[in-house]
C-alpha cells in the first residue's frame, strides 16, 4: 500500500520586516482512489475576524417554533406514502422518521435524533444514534422492499449551518438512489480492483497498515476501526470504518451501537477542540449486498465555528478543481482524537 506525498515550498517577503519566508507545503494523494489534497499547517494561523467560539442562544430559535419538536411533528412534518409506510411515519425511540419536505432523491427520508430542540456536541448520547440507524434500517428495509430498482443509500448527518444544515434540531437525512454518486462508485470500482490485483479487501488492509504505522490511527471498538485518513477532504477527518457489513441496510444492532459510541466519542473531542459544526456521511454498496471487497464506512468532518459572521472553509479549489485545501495534517488529527477515544 502506498502513501504518496509531494513535499514543496514557497518563498515570499514576510510584511514582518519584509524578511525572507518560507512554508512547506505537502501535496497527497488517497491510497485507494488517487484523490488528492493539499496541506500547508501554517494556514490555520491565519488572521480571521471570526475565529472565537461565539454564543448563538439567540438565534437556535424556540422549539414551539421548529417542526421537529415533538409538540409539533405531527401536523408539520408530511407522511410516507401508505404504500411505502402505512403508519406515515417511522420511529425509534425519540427519533421520527418522515419525508424530506424538498427531496434531492426518489426516497429522501429525514429522521430525527432526539425530542430535544438543540443539543451541544457534548449532549449527545449513542442510544440517540442507535435509535436513529434502527428507524434508518426499517426506513431503507422498506424502500428496497418497496422499489427494488433503487439501491444506493446515503445517510448524512449535517450539524449547524456551517454545514450547510437548515435546521437547529439534530436530525439526519437518508437519500437512496438508483445509482451510486459519482464518488461512491469510484470507491466501489477501486475497491474491485484492488481485490481482483492483491486478493484482499483494501478497507481491511488499511486499518492494519495504520495500526501498523500508528500515526493517523485512533481506535476501534469492537466492530468499528478509527483512523485519521492520509489524504482528507476535509478538515480533522475520521474514517470510520465497519469490518464486519458492506452495506446500510445490513448492519447488525452491535455494529450501530459500537458505530454510535465511536461517533459520540469523537463529537465530544471535536466540543473540547472548540468545534461545533460538522458532517458525518456514509459511503454503502447497494442495499442487501454484502461482498468481500468493500466495508462499509463514514466519514467526519469538522466545519468553520458557528458564529454571527462565520467564515466558510470551502473555495474554489474543492468546488471547482476537486482537491481539498487542509490546514490540519491527518498525522495531528490523529493524536488529538486517540486521546479522547482511548478515554471513551
Amino acid at each position: 500500500m502506498k502513501f504518496h506525498k509531494v513535499a514543496a515550498t514557497s518563498v515570499f517577503l514576510s510584511p514582518h520586516s519584509f524578511g525572507r519566508e518560507t512554508q512547506s507545503i505537502e501535496y497527497r494523494e488517497d491510497p485507494l482512489t488517487g484523490a488528492r489534497c493539499r496541506i500547508n499547517v501554517r494556514r490555520a494561523e491565519r488572521l480571521k475576524e471570526t475565529s472565537a467560539k461565539a454564543d448563538f442562544s439567540q438565534v437556535v430559535g424556540k422549539p414551539d417554533e421548529c417542526p421537529f419538536c415533538p409538540e409539533n411533528v405531527e401536523q408539520a412534518t408530511p407522511l410516507f406514502p401508505a404504500e411505502l409506510c402505512a403508519e406515515g411515519r417511522i420511529r425509534s425511540g425519540d427519533c421520527c422518521f418522515f419525508p424530506n419536505l424538498y427531496p434531492l432523491a426518489e426516497y429522501h427520508a429525514t429522521g430525527t435524533l432526539t425530542s430535544r430542540h438543540f443539543l451541544e456536541l457534548d449532549q449527545f448520547e449513542p442510544y440517540m444514534l442507535v435509535d436513529n440507524l434502527t428507524a434508518t434500517r426499517e426506513y431503507l428495509a422498506r424502500v428496497s422492499h418497496h422499489a427494488q430498482e433503487v439501491g444506493y443509500p446515503i445517510y448524512l448527518w449535517n450539524h449547524l449551518p456551517p454545514s450547510a444544515a437548515s435546521m437547529f434540531h439534530p436530525h439526519v437525512q437518508v437519500l437512496v438512489d438508483r445509482k451510486p454518486t459519482p464518488y461512491q462508485d469510484r470507491l466501489l470500482q477501486c475497491s474491485r480492483d484492488y481485490f481482483s490485483r492483491y486478493g484482499r479487501c483494501f478497507w481491511c488492509d488499511v486499518v492494519e497498515e495504520e495500526k501498523r504505522r500508528g500515526e493517523r490511527y485512533i481506535g476501534e471498538h469492537n466492530s468499528v476501526a478509527v483512523i485519521a485518513p492520509f489524504a482528507p477532504q476535509g478538515n480533522r477527518e475520521a474514517l470510520i470504518i465497519f469490518r464486519g457489513s458492506s452495506n446500510l441496510m445490513g448492519l447488525r444492532p452491535e455494529e450501530a451501537s459500537d458505530f454510535a459510541d465511536c461517533v459520540v466519542r469523537l463529537l465530544r473531542a471535536y466540543d473540547r477542540m472548540g468545534i461545533n459544526s460538522f458532517n458525518l456521511c456514509t459511503f454503502s454498496a447497494r442495499l442487501g449486498e454484502e461482498v468481500p471487497y468493500y466495508c462499509l464506512h463514514a466519514k467526519l468532518i469538522s466545519r468553520p465555528v458557528f458564529q454571527p459572521f462565520y467564515r466558510n472553509d470551502t473555495g474554489i479549489l474543492e468546488r471547482f478543481h476537486y482537491e481539498a485545501d487542509i490546514e490540519t495534517p491527518p498525522e495531528d488529527t490523529a493524536r488529538k482524537l486517540k486521546a479522547f477515544f482511548e478515554a471513551g
